[in-house]
């Protein structure tokens, strides 16, 4: 890796101006292109303290050799410049927004003689107006089926056209009337493309104006009796009607909107948008994005709107009139400068606060968080990836055998108070909830995290050294499997108890950063164990700390050694924080019946629910204690004389009423 300091440029070399940089490796390949107001400051962050970089910015800058920039007019060239050089230079560390290409687009080639309409997916071409995306794919092909009887498009492939055009004869759509057959010359190509751009606008929201054409056409042939005619068209107006009320209405009619949202993690932005048009909802797409480089949402927004509308400039219509965005951009204004130039006309960008479109971008907003869920359950579930993660992190920790069992720890406490702790085992990269186990923390292991991950650790190995032989505690049993030895069997003792923790991990990871680390690694040392491997993932950076050393290791933001890691840490807080909160919950309500022995939660409600409250029930006599069903002459004599010496009698003391500590609310008073 490269030291920053062998290509930092001169002092007073850097300009003070607005511009755009590029960082590039030895092999002079651009790693990361950005922009600045000021190109010197900007740039001399780098440089002042490398080692005080966030870990995704220190590997570009070791990654890199050189780095060079070019001064520009405004701020606004700097933003069309950037992303000039990222579309060009495809950088490693710069924020790529991959498109899912599943999503199917309703395409009409125009480019073509004879304008055909089929359904698309994959990198868009020239000369070719798209519509959606639609989801599912079934829709827009029952769509297009629909709309063929108003508009009889071309949908045929080159081949089958031109086997129709050699033979004269059409295929069964020109039989059936659900294409013009141009092939065989039944319409000119300048009517068929007059026909395919109908077609284009219908689908862009001018249906009312077909529709109202048809109505009066429809007129006029009921006007002359010709019933058969006004039928038929009758006909084409409830097709297009059909195909014009699928689309929800959302929003008022005068409304062209793209409305955004996403839903991110530490590792990974998942983006919905909803193209609104006409107030209906048009199309859907989804991109993810991997956070190779530390950035906001307002970041992340401007980034997702240069690429959407920057990929297709020559195609203004895609722009609307608004852009609905869960936050403002960086360099809002702009960004508004910049889409006014490529529209040709004014585009509003804001955040909705309240109504419709708020509503609208909480639904996006959800299918946002959908997508991102669903993205990462099918990279956990496919087993290449998992193989490829359990390699990738068997090689990043260097590690002599293969990880075949994975335990992961973590604490759970508010402000010292129920500590908890959370063991979640993930074997062949996938979980095995049954073998998962949690803990409950007390005394002077629950001052603070170290001392909780140490007791933790302790118990769970102390239980597996005691689990592991349990046949060594038979006298004269003569049986041994050090180093794989063979000697006598012993008789099968009785059924031992079901064993919770004799099987051993190959991996410990603890949900923190070296304190805890050295802590679990103390726990395994004291209990004399020295076969299993523990690093610790700090959650604010996703760096992985190692019992030994002073530095983490980094693994790369695509790795998915990482992404194994993440989860399996998620997994375990989710599992601690569960288990806290019902520990949690059961403390907040305190009552003076909880310390009755001999009285369980079924008669403390029965008592409460007889006399009303804890004020009548201390006045009760144990003759009329007996009167409340499951209750006793010893149980109702022990309650007695439990409450009488709990009120103190012949003090002056207040009766204690149950109380919810959390809220102060008193319950049975």
């Amino acid at each position: 890796m490269a030291d920053p300091a062998t290509y930092r440029p001169k002092a007073g070399e850097i300009p003070q101006d607005p511009g755009v940089y590029r960082f590039r490796d030895p092999h002079r390949r651009v790693v990361y292109v950005g922009k600045a107001k000021n190109l010197r400051s900007r740039l001399n962050s780098y440089f002042a303290n490398p080692q005080g970089l966030m870990p995704r910015t220190r590997a570009m800058v070791h990654t890199a050799a050189s780095v060079e920039w070019t001064v520009v007019g405004s701020e606004l060239e700097a933003l069309q410049l950037e992303y000039t050089w990222i579309k060009e230079f495809n950088p490693r560390f710069n924020v790529m927004f991959r498109d899912d290409k599943s999503y199917p687009y309703l395409a009409v080639t125009l480019g073509e003689k004879y304008p055909r309409v089929q359904v698309m997916r994959g990198d868009r071409r020239k000369d070719t107006r798209y519509f959606g995306p639609f989801y599912p794919a079934k829709a827009i092909r029952e769509t297009v089926d629909t709309l063929l009887r108003v508009f009889p498009v071309r949908t045929c492939s080159a081949g089958v056209f031109k086997r129709a055009e050699r033979s004269g004869r059409p295929c069964l759509l020109g039989y059936i009337d659900k294409c013009s057959a141009p092939c065989v010359g039944r319409i000119s190509p300048e009517d068929h493309r007059e026909l395919a751009v109908q077609f284009c606008d219908f689908m862009s929201g001018q249906a009312g104006r077909f529709v109202r054409e048809l109505e009066q056409k429809m007129s006029a042939a009921v006007a002359e009796l010709d019933y058969e005619s006004a039928a038929r068209v009758r006909d084409d107006i409830a097709a297009l009607k059909r195909v014009f009320e699928r689309n929800t209405v959302v929003l008022s009619e005068d409304t062209d909107a793209d409305v955004f949202a996403l839903a991110e993690d530490e590792l990974e932005a998942a983006v919905q948008v909803f193209h609104v048009r006409g107030g209906r909802i048009r199309g859907q797409r989804g991109w993810m994005v991997e956070k190779v480089e530390d950035m906001t949402t307002a970041d992340l927004v401007e980034h997702l709107l240069q690429q959407v509308y920057g990929e297709g400039n020559s195609s203004n219509n895609r722009i609307p009139r608004e852009v609905l965005v869960p936050q403002m951009p960086s360099n809002e204004d702009q960004m508004r400068e910049w889409l006014y130039r490529l529209r040709g006309a004014r585009v509003d960008i804001r955040v909705p606060q309240r109504g419709d479109k708020a509503t609208l971008l909480g639904t996006v907003a959800q299918n946002a968080a959908d997508s991102l869920r669903l993205h990462k359950s099918r990279r956990a579930g496919d087993i290449t990836t998992r193989s490829a993660a359990l390699q990738e992190l068997q090689e990043a920790l260097d590690l002599p055998m293969p990880l075949m069992r994975i335990e992961c720890f973590d604490i759970s406490h508010v402000q010292g108070t129920n500590v908890v702790a959370s063991m979640v085992v993930v074997e062949d990269g996938l979980p095995r909830k049954s073998d998962y186990r949690r803990f409950s923390i007390t005394g002077d292991a629950a001052r603070d995290d170290t001392s909780s991950m140490y007791d933790v650790i302790s118990r769970r190995f102390r239980n597996y050294l005691a689990e592991s032989n349990p046949l060594d505690s038979l006298p004269g049993n003569g049986y041994t499997d050090d180093d794989g030895v063979s000697g006598p069997v012993p008789m099968e003792p009785k059924a031992p108890a079901r064993q919770k923790f004799a099987y051993p991990p190959n991996l410990v990871v603890v949900d923190g950063g070296q304190p805890q680390v050295r802590a679990a690694a103390r726990a395994l040392a004291d209990l004399g164990i020295d076969d299993v491997f523990v690093i610790g993932l700090a959650k604010r950076l996703e760096e992985v700390w190692l019992s030994e050393g002073d530095f983490p290791v980094i693994l790369p933001r695509a790795s998915e050694g990482l992404f194994l890691l993440q989860r399996i840490r998620d997994e375990a807080h989710r599992f601690a924080l569960a288990y806290h909160r019902q520990k949690r919950g059961k403390s907040m309500t305190v009552s003076v019946l909880d310390e009755v022995p001999g009285l369980g939660p079924a008669k403390r409600s029965a008592l409460l629910k007889h006399f009303g409250s804890v004020r009548k029930l201390k006045a009760a006599s144990v003759e009329e204690l007996q009167a409340v069903q499951g209750v006793g002459p010893a149980l109702a004599a022990t309650i007695r004389r439990h409450l009488a010496a709990g009120s103190g009698e012949g003090a002056d003391r207040e009766p204690v009423a149950a109380v919810n500590m959390a809220t102060g609310e008193i319950l049975d008073s």
